[in-house]
């Protein structure tokens, strides 16, 4: 299903999407950087609403959320797309090219939402969640009003602007966002985004709803003991509670650097815990 997007404005022979800080200059024919934001007869259109891409019924824990209804299931869908271009990326496959779906409207994916087992609400991931804006909007408004103890998720790489943030954020029980590292050339490099615009996801967000956050930490990239420091000291100025997932990079996608040691993980870990209460070892 094709619709019109949220968030843009029109000029003489361009579109201008806002909701993410790329800000893309959008003409005829063409698309953003997610792939799925599309200029049609001069009407930005979202190409990817409502269709899935990917489905299952996962442990909360899996997100990662250890903080969170643990113990419960979640129902987990994504689309396709993504506003980042991260060299490591392990869902490349839907994430940098479009993907044939299956439609699922919001009502009925409520339904599922309910009929799972031990399932506690719906987790919008897998590929950036963002970019499928506007399905999330509708989706959680649906389920809030008609199923108002189930639980929206969202696990992003927080690059969204604050005005779409803003308007999500009353509907999102719980968010994971990717801290991918701690300096803007890492970010733009490694990444395709850039740094500011997640700090401030992370600190509107942590004032509105649970928040955990996960940092990849890549072999001889981002894994020295000031980086791990900064990421954590940053957290802990906005809430020492707030969980810390370090998660441990393996080769994949266009990166075939070797495995982050194991050793330097847990000395990591002691790092963080300086300045932080919950600090996780992933993928170890």
């Amino acid at each position: 299903m094709i619709r019109e997007a949220m968030f843009y404005e029109k000029h003489e022979d361009y579109l201008r999407c806002h909701l993410c800080p790329h800000s893309c200059k959008i003409k005829e024919g063409k698309s953003g950087k997610c792939l799925v934001r599309t200029n049609n007869k001069g009407i930005l259109r979202t190409i990817n609403y409502g269709k899935v891409t990917a489905a299952g019924l996962d442990p909360i824990e899996k997100k990662p959320l250890y903080n969170f209804h643990p113990g419960k299931n979640i129902l987990s869908v994504g689309t396709f797309g993504c506003n980042f271009t991260c060299d490591f990326c392990q869902n490349y496959t839907i994430a940098h090219y479009e993907r044939d779906g299956r439609f699922i409207s919001p009502e009925d994916l409520a339904l599922s939402c309910i009929n799972a087992d031990n399932n506690i609400g719906i987790a919008f991931t897998y590929n950036e969640p963002t970019i499928w804006y506007e399905y999330i909007y509708d989706t959680a408004k649906y389920l809030k009003k008609n199923y108002p103890d189930f639980k929206i998720v969202l696990v992003t790489n927080g690059f969204i602007k604050e005005g779409p943030l803003k308007e999500l954020l009353p509907y999102i029980d719980a968010m994971n966002i990717d801290l991918k590292a701690f300096n803007n050339k890492y970010y733009k490099e490694i990444c395709g985004g850039s740094l500011d615009p997640v700090l401030n996801t992370i600190k509107m967000a942590s004032s509105k709803c649970h928040v955990e956050i996960t940092s990849l930490l890549v072999n001889g990239l981002n894994d020295s003991k000031e980086e791990v420091s900064k990421i954590a000291s940053f957290i802990g100025e906005i809430d020492k509670d707030i969980p810390l997932h370090l998660s441990r990079y393996f080769p994949r996608y266009k990166m075939d650097r070797p495995a982050t040691n194991i050793d330097i993980m847990r000395d990591r870990q002691k790092t963080a815990k300086k300045y932080l209460n919950k600090v996780y070892l992933g993928n170890v």
